[in-house]
């Protein structure tokens, strides 16, 4: 399963955005990384490096390399609708962004190493694979032997992350629910789709 594992502050500063999460380090320092990375002086981006850009930022995001994602965008693409909308919402549908999302894991990494540790159950049957796509109705909880993890105890008591309209939680028996596909609007991340489509369609 192969995953980024390299510096994330410098990759958040080359965005621009803290798209881990927050991190201290990249607010003292927003800047582009590099010996001219708080120069003033920056030059103009071509419209194909500011789609690139879009679709890095994406992959990164959600933890995905470049295979996996073109093989998302591809499914997305096969799907009836948008394409860029499709390809956000089955994102979205990941298992470990779906972790991430009920609280039960402070950021997608830690989220990721639940499911491949087999902390969390589908439906009552323990999945270990991130990228399993979710459906409608799908219930994802905790197995029972893992409940007493500190690092969920602690998320959840926390209340760190927000909570969403298109996922139910039972914080007592830290189970949640898939009640609907989210829409593109409800979705907080702060990415281009359509910038993406359009790289890939070129």
């Amino acid at each position: 399963m192969a995953r980024y594992t390299g510096p994330k502050t410098k990759k958040a500063r080359t965005f621009g955005e803290a798209i881990y999460g927050y991190d201290k380090y990249f607010e003292k320092r927003k800047y582009a990384p590099g010996q001219h990375g708080s120069s003033k002086k920056r030059s103009t981006q071509s419209e194909y490096a500011i789609q690139l850009k879009e679709k890095q930022k994406a992959k990164y995001t959600y933890g995905l390399l470049e295979r996996q994602f073109y093989k998302t965008f591809e499914e997305a693409a096969r799907r009836k609708g948008v394409t860029g909308e499709n390809l956000l919402q089955l994102l979205e549908l990941r298992l470990d962004n779906t972790v991430f999302r009920l609280g039960l894991a402070p950021s997608r990494t830690a989220a990721r190493q639940l499911v491949t540790h087999k902390h969390i159950t589908v439906n009552g049957r323990i999945v270990n694979i991130p990228s399993f796509s979710l459906r409608i109705g799908d219930v994802v909880s905790v197995r029972d032997k893992s409940k007493g993890l500190d690092l969920i105890r602690d998320t959840v008591a926390t209340g760190r992350v927000k909570k969403y309209n298109w996922l139910t939680l039972n914080t007592e028996l830290l189970e949640g629910k898939y009640v609907e596909i989210p829409s593109r609007e409800a979705i907080p991340e702060n990415i281009k789709e359509q910038l993406i489509v359009e790289l890939y369609s070129k």
